[in-house]
C-alpha cells in the first residue's frame, strides 16, 4: 500500500518515528538502527511495511530497503512477529543478520532482547531452508538442488553471495558487487558491507 513515506521527522520515541507527509503524521514503528540515522525536524525517507491485523493496522518504517527486506524475511518465519523482528534488527545490521543465517550463528541473534535460543534456531533453519529450496534467489552460481537439505557454502565468496541472496539481490547484482573485493583479507560481514556500498552507488 505504501512503498515509502517522506517528510520531516516530527517526533521520535523508542521504536517509533513520526514523519509528516503533507500535514499527516505517519507513526512508523522502527528499529534503533533507523532511529540513530534520523534527526527531529529534518527530512527523512522511510521504506514501509503495513501490518494488518484484526484489531489494528501498524506501519513499520526503515531507513534502508535492505533493513525492510530483512524485517519482511523475519516476520515470515513462524513464531516471529514484528516486535521480535524489530528487536533483532535493533541489535544487528542487515549484513550481520544475513551472515548469521548463512553461517548458522544463533548466538548473534540471541543478543537481541526477547530472542531465545529456540527462536534463533528457527530463524536460521527456516531461512536456510528457503535458500536451499530456491525460494530465495541464490547468486554466485551455488546449486542448492532444492532437496530441502541445507548446503552451507564453503568459502567466503560463496558465503557472501548466499548472504546477498538472503538480502534479495540477484545473481548478476551479487557477482558485480563482489568483483574486486579482497576476499582473503576481509571478514565475511565486511565483504557484504563493501558489496552493499557498491550497489548503492
Amino acid at each position: 500500500m505504501f512503498y515509502y513515506v517522506k517528510g520531516p521527522v516530527v517526533h521520535m520515541a523508542p521504536y517509533l518515528a513520526v514523519v509528516d507527509c503533507g500535514g499527516v503524521g505517519y507513526a512508523c514503528r522502527t528499529t534503533n538502527s533507523t532511529l540513530a540515522r534520523l534527526r527531529k525536524g529534518e527530512a527523512a525517507t522511510l521504506y514501509t511495511h503495513l501490518n494488518v491485523r484484526e484489531d489494528a493496522m501498524e506501519l513499520y518504517g526503515f531507513a534502508s530497503e535492505n533493513e525492510l527486506s530483512c524485517f519482511q524475511l523475519l516476520i515470515g518465519v513462524s513464531g516471529v512477529g514484528p516486535k521480535a523482528a524489530l528487536s533483532i534488527l535493533s541489535s544487528t545490521t542487515p549484513e550481520g543478520l544475513a551472515t548469521s543465517i548463512i553461517t548458522g550463528d544463533e548466538k548473534s541473534l540471541t543478543v537481541a532482547p526477547g530472542i531465545g535460543k529456540k527462536i534463533a534456531q528457527r530463524i536460521i533453519l527456516e531461512l536456510k531452508d528457503k535458500l536451499a529450496k530456491g525460494q530465495l534467489s541464490t547468486p554466485g552460481g551455488e546449486s542448492y538442488g532444492g532437496t530441502g537439505v541445507t548446503v552451507i557454502p564453503q568459502n567466503k565468496a560463496s558465503e557472501a553471495a548466499a548472504a546477498l541472496a538472503v538480502l534479495g539481490y540477484s545473481q548478476a547484482e551479487a557477482a558485480a558487487a563482489l568483483k574486486n573485493i579482497d576476499m582473503e583479507a576481509l571478514a565475511l560481514e565486511e565483504i557484504i558491507k563493501q558489496a552493499l556500498k557498491k550497489m548503492v552507488k
